[in-house]
């Protein structure tokens, strides 16, 4: 039902998107990736508004890529990722992300187990808060502070890697 809710909005919520992310093109990534999320949320769930719950999710999504975006354009000059040939990837530079990502790897492995578990929900999974809180019967401010211990626990251990 949801879904067809989102199908039957989806030329106003391109409309509202693309003014608030800056182009049609973003604005379907966001529809997309608002339909995969809608495709988790259990059939028997109640929605007492289901367009206003769609464009909820779709503003939330887009609140997500406006971020990743901004994440990026502190790395990359102008937001871009660089171009870069297969041919132009050294052996040296895929040892060293190789070696980064096995610490990575361990420092995540090394959380406590119920850290671990939310981190990895929405790290990895796409969980909001709401929904990882909900899925194990925690607070979001639980959910929160779980994440946020995390996160200073992987940057304690990775110290100069993160720059």
């Amino acid at each position: 039902m949801i879904v067809q809710v989102l199908m039957d909005c989806y030329s106003d919520l391109v409309r509202h998107l693309s003014r608030r992310v800056g182009g049609a093109a973003d604005a379907g990534d966001i529809i997309q990736d608002t339909f995969l999320r809608i495709q988790k949320i259990p059939v028997d769930t109640e929605i007492q508004h289901p367009r206003a719950y769609v464009f909820r999710m779709a503003d939330n999504v887009a609140t997500d890529h406006l971020r990743a975006r901004q994440s990026r354009s502190r790395y990359f000059v102008n937001g871009e990722t660089p171009e870069i040939e297969a041919d132009q990837v050294s052996a040296e530079r895929v040892l060293d992300y190789r070696q980064r990502l096995a610490m990575l790897e361990r420092a995540i492995a090394g959380l406590p187990a119920r850290q671990r578990q939310v981190f990895l929900m929405h790290k990895f999974d796409g969980l909001s808060h709401l929904q990882i809180a909900a899925e194990l019967g925690i607070s979001r401010s639980a959910v929160e502070k779980l994440i946020m211990k995390a996160l200073a626990t992987c940057r304690d251990q990775l110290g100069d890697l993160l720059h």
